[in-house]
C-alpha cells in the first residue's frame, strides 16, 4: 500500500503519540509510519541529540524528547511534554529496551538490574504514566508494550533477557485487563530476530559465548526463521497502526508475534 493511500486512510487522525526508544530501529519506523496515518508523534529516547535529529527527518511536525524510563521525574516530565505540545496523549508505544547475554553461572546482579530495569520496571512506570494521563483525559486510548519472541521461552544463554520479556507479556494482560474498564485498550507486539544496530551487539556476545566467528550467529538465526530472513524494522510499523487503531476495537491483553513463523502460540 503506497504512503499517500494510507494518507488518505488516516488511521490515526489527530492522535497523539508517545513511541519510546525511538531514535532508531524499530521504533523510528514505527514513527515515521504513525505520521503518514495522520498522529502527531513524539519520538522519545535516552540519546537527546539522536533523537531530536530523529524527528526532524521524520518532520510531520514530530517532536523528539529526552527519556530515561529508568527515572520517574523523565517519564512524567516526557508525558508533560507531549501534553503541553499536542494538548493530549492518546496512544503509548513501550518499545525502550535493551540486551545482554550471559551463561546462567555468570550473570551479575549488575547485568540484572540493567535489564530488568529498562525492559521491565521502565515499561511498567512508562504505562502507568501515560495510562494516568489518559484516565484524566476521560476519552481511553491504545498502549502497546514491546515483548519479543525471546519471552515466550527459555534460552540457555539469554536468562535474563527472555525473563525480562516474559514479564512484559504478564504485565500486558494485567494491564490490559485493568485498564479496559477506563476504555483503555493494552496489548503488544513480540518480535522475532530483527536486523537493528542492537543485534551487532547481540551477535558480539554470541561470538563471545559460542566461540562463533563475528557475524556467524547473524546469518545463522536469519537462515532459521521460517519467512526466509530477519525481521526488518519496517515490518513492525504494520502491527502497530493495527493495534492503534479502531480496527483492533475489541482486542484487548494480546501479544501479537511478529517473527516471520519463528514462533507460534
Amino acid at each position: 500500500m503506497s504512503p499517500l493511500f494510507r494518507g488518505q486512510i488516516m488511521k490515526l487522525k489527530d492522535k497523539v503519540a508517545l513511541v519510546t526508544g525511538s531514535a532508531r530501529g524499530i521504533g523510528f519506523a514505527i514513527a515515521q509510519r504513525y505520521t503518514e496515518e495522520g498522529a502527531k508523534v513524539v519520538l522519545a529516547d535516552i540519546n537527546a541529540e539522536a533523537v531530536r535529529d530523529a524527528a526532524a527527518r521524520v518532520g510531520h511536525g514530530a517532536i523528539g524528547v529526552a527519556l530515561d524510563v529508568t527515572q520517574q521525574a523523565s517519564i512524567d516530565a516526557a508525558i508533560a511534554q507531549t501534553v503541553a505540545t499536542f494538548g493530549r496523549l492518546d496512544i503509548l508505544v513501550n518499545n525502550a529496551g535493551v540486551f545482554d547475554l550471559a551463561p546462567i553461572l555468570d550473570i551479575t546482579r549488575e547485568s540484572y538490574h540493567k535489564v530488568f530495569a529498562v525492559n521491565v520496571e521502565g515499561l511498567l512506570f512508562t504505562l502507568q504514566a501515560a495510562a494516568q494521563q489518559m484516565v484524566r483525559q476521560g476519552t481511553g486510548g491504545r498502549i502497546i508494550n514491546f515483548s519479543s519472541q525471546a519471552g515466550r521461552r527459555g534460552e540457555a544463554l539469554v536468562g535474563i533477557y527472555c525473563a525480562s520479556k516474559a514479564a512484559v507479556l504478564s504485565l500486558t494482560q494485567s494491564a490490559g485487563l485493568d485498564l479496559i474498564r477506563y476504555g483503555i485498550r493494552v496489548n503488544g507486539i513480540a518480535p522475532g530476530v530483527v536486523d537493528t544496530p542492537m543485534w551487532d551487539h547481540v551477535d558480539a556476545l554470541f561470538a563471545r559465548y559460542e566461540n562463533r566467528p563475528v557475524g556467524e550467529k547473524k546469518r545463522l538465526v536469519g537462515e532459521a526463521v521460517p519467512y526466509g530472513r530477519m525481521g526488518r524494522p519496517e515490518d513492525y510499523p504494520g502491527a502497530a497502526v493495527f493495534l492503534a487503531s479502531d480496527d483492533a476495537e475489541y482486542i484487548v491483553a494480546q501479544t501479537l508475534n511478529v517473527d516471520g513463523g519463528n514462533w507460534m502460540s
